[in-house]
């Protein structure tokens, strides 16, 4: 029987992260629509201009994350989808991709479990209500599209910044970070703006509201699958380097990286 070599550190570091990106989600958005003055000033903004408040936190978490030590180790999936993509695209044995998975469903259950906890109604009630991602007026088809459309660009963004050289490739969560900014600015009323199934069942779980929620389970991993297919028909499977979105730092890396091997060839 095969050996599985287990890479704790990592799976940690990703329960950690998205346990984070979550806690902080629950906190802004209690800042912003449940505690006075803020919440005064933030329901008197233009809607768009009310989600842009949100977006660039959760943009500017997201990016702290990716550039963080922690998330340069574990490379900062933060997301079942992306990790699902990285293993199809072969960067990621299947036993740590499960384990990634089983790590952020975790790590972003406590994080906006520990939210609710401080927070209570303040985040659980109107007008916050768990922050829980359900879809919009044009229903359940509208948002599942929008999903698997903003995951698509997503990951088609990171597979084309992070293996275009390493001058350009550690923008890569820059640019992962600013369509965070951009989808919750102005994609959110259409499908509540996940993109990421562990992110919508840490709400789901607390706002006890399960609306719809297969949209969040089918977009996201459709969306980042038809981006990595698209890529390697036209770029082909070699192209894709590594599957971390921050490359920096002498961390071992699981990643199957072409970094890695080329700086290993030349010592």
């Amino acid at each position: 029987m095969k050996r599985v070599d287990w890479h704790w550190p990592h799976y940690a570091i990703e329960a950690w992260g998205l346990g984070t990106f979550m806690f902080v989600a629950g906190s802004v958005a209690v800042a912003l629509n449940a505690l006075p003055p803020t919440s005064a000033a933030f329901v008197s903004l233009h809607p768009i201009a009310g989600r842009a408040f949100f977006g660039i936190a959760m943009g500017l978490t997201n990016a702290a994350i990716v550039y963080s030590m922690w998330g340069a180790r574990s490379g900062a999936h933060l997301n079942p989808a992306f990790t699902l993509t990285f293993a199809w695209l072969g960067k990621l044995k299947p036993a740590d991709a499960a384990a990634y998975a089983i790590a952020q469903f975790a790590g972003g259950a406590l994080g906006f479990w520990l939210a609710a906890v401080l927070f209570g109604r303040l985040l659980l009630a109107p007008p916050v209500s768990a922050i829980v991602t359900k879809p919009g007026p044009g229903g359940p088809l509208h948002a599942v599209l929008a999903e698997t459309a903003m995951t698509f660009v997503l990951m088609t963004v990171v597979l084309v910044v992070s293996n275009a050289g390493p001058n350009v490739a550690r923008f890569t969560g820059i640019a992962a970070s600013a369509l965070v900014a951009l989808y919750i600015t102005f994609e959110a009323p259409i499908s509540g703006m996940s993109m990421n199934p562990a992110r919508t069942l840490a709400s789901a779980v607390q706002g006890h509201d399960f609306t719809a929620i297969w949209v969040y389970f089918v977009g996201p991993p459709l969306g980042m699958l038809a981006a990595a297919v698209a890529y390697v028909k036209i770029r082909g499977a070699h192209a894709v380097r590594c599957g971390r979105l921050n490359h920096a730092g002498p961390f071992p890396c699981i990643f199957n990286c072409s970094f890695c091997k080329a700086q290993s060839a030349r010592q």
